[in-house]
């Protein structure tokens, strides 16, 4: 009697890391694929090109009915779920005497709510399905914040929080729950433009099949928590074992070239 198909659903799939996770999960023998983004159009091609089957939503994840049609999707195509991949997100620059709470809230919004509200409505299905798996797209920058980046960093700051506690409470039911923290990755909706034009701060960008590999690591493989690059990791120590040096090298003028530059939604 042959296994039942592994099936892993990925949010922000349309492009960049979610797209790249897409084509990593598509190289597991066995593996279907839900992708959830916005944009149809994108994930319908995305689908197409990849050598497993693949079914597609087009969903907004911050509306109040998204986690309950994405769960019925999950339910008309496949009998469980395997896997979630929470990367979904945006980043919007600006200091908080700038752009205020309402920043806050709309980070909020997509970085943590949407991921929370989706998480519960599928968790169920993942409890069934156990050993499952459950995979946060957190950030570096929710281990160091620094300015005209802080709404962001807190909505990453709380999803790291909230994934450490519950994988403690879903270890016992069979669903590991990880995360990745990517630095600076390339994409659309983070287009990273200051680091890409100077050799030096090339040096530190990672690229989205990186994080994918990462993604595939913490997810079917099991693993706790993965930095991308590695080196990222260093940056969350410093600021846990010098938190003074860490304020005052991010706060030295060339620091200033280190703060995201998204103005979109990577979903």
């Amino acid at each position: 009697m042959s296994s039942p198909a592994k099936i892993a659903l990925v949010t922000g799939a349309s492009s960049g890391i979610g797209a790249a996770t897409a084509r990593r999960l598509a190289r597991d023998p066995g593996t279907e694929l839900v992708l959830v983004a916005r944009r149809g159009e994108l994930l319908a091609e995305l689908a197409a090109s990849l050598p497993v089957p693949a079914t597609w939503l087009a969903a907004d994840l911050t509306r109040a009915d998204a986690p309950q049609l994405v769960r019925a999707h999950v339910e008309q195509h496949h009998d469980r779920l395997d896997l979630l991949v929470n990367n979904a997100g945006a980043g919007w620059r600006g200091s908080f005497a700038e752009t205020g709470w309402a920043n806050v809230q709309r980070h909020m919004e997509l970085n943590f709510d949407a991921v929370v509200r989706l998480t519960e409505e599928l968790l169920p299905l993942l409890r069934r399905s156990a050993p499952s798996a459950i995979v946060n797209v957190a950030s570096t920058a929710g281990r160091v914040s620094r300015a005209k980046s802080g709404a962001y960093s807190a909505s990453k700051f709380a999803l790291i929080g909230w994934t450490d506690a519950l994988n403690l409470e879903e270890a016992p039911h069979g669903v590991h729950v990880g995360m990745v923290l990517p630095g600076f990755i390339p994409t659309e909706g983070f287009p990273q433009a200051e680091l890409r034009e100077k050799a030096l701060t090339r040096l530190i960008l990672g690229t989205p099949e990186q994080v994918a590999e990462a993604i595939h690591e913490v997810g079917p493989g099991g693993k706790t928590e993965r930095y991308v690059p590695r080196k990222y990791a260093l940056a969350a120590q410093l600021r846990v074992l010098a938190p003074g040096l860490t304020r005052r090298v991010l706060g030295g003028g060339a620091a200033s070239t280190l703060v995201p530059a998204a103005s979109e939604r990577r979903d």
